[in-house]
């Protein structure tokens, strides 16, 4: 009884933290929630399958959250999965640069493929929710054969 209270109390202290950004207008993920919803998403694939994975990363909201969501992609480069823009998917982005001429996405399956897990360096993306170019930084983690990723946004 004392542990099923305890679970029901920590359950709701829990939501409560994460409902918090939105009560408090907080309008950009921090690091820590970046590598929370990317260990789900890791999470996501290995119950679900790429396929499934893929779908709701991209199209579902479970895995979207103010300017957080997951870009999911195969060792070799393909993007998968992708929440922050669909016309991705489908595509090996493998010498892709960011406005500076910086092959980030090359950097992000070496690290993916090499540490398995960690975070990019600085880099400049489009943020889909501003729909501007700002620096950006990504935890990638390794799924098999594919890796998933979840970047913050620094302004």
């Amino acid at each position: 009884m004392t542990k099923l209270l305890y679970q029901s109390i920590l359950g709701i202290i829990v939501g409560i933290l994460l409902m918090s950004h939105q009560v408090f207008g907080a309008e950009h993920g921090t690091a820590t929630e970046a590598e929370i919803m990317a260990k789900r998403a890791v999470a996501y694939v290995k119950t679900n399958g790429r396929v499934k994975a893929a779908e709701e990363f991209t199209n579902g909201t479970a895995f979207k959250d103010r300017d957080l969501y997951v870009a999911f992609a195969e060792i070799e480069g393909v993007m998968l999965g992708h929440g922050g823009n669909a016309k991705l998917v489908g595509k090996n982005l493998t010498g892709l640069k960011d406005p500076d001429g910086q092959l980030f996405y090359d950097k992000l399956l070496l690290l993916a493929k090499t540490k398995g897990k960690g975070w990019s360096d600085s880099y400049k993306f489009l943020n889909p929710q501003s729909k501007k170019i700002e620096n950006k930084m990504i935890y990638v983690e390794r799924v098999d054969n594919n890796w998933v990723g979840v970047g913050i946004y620094k302004n």
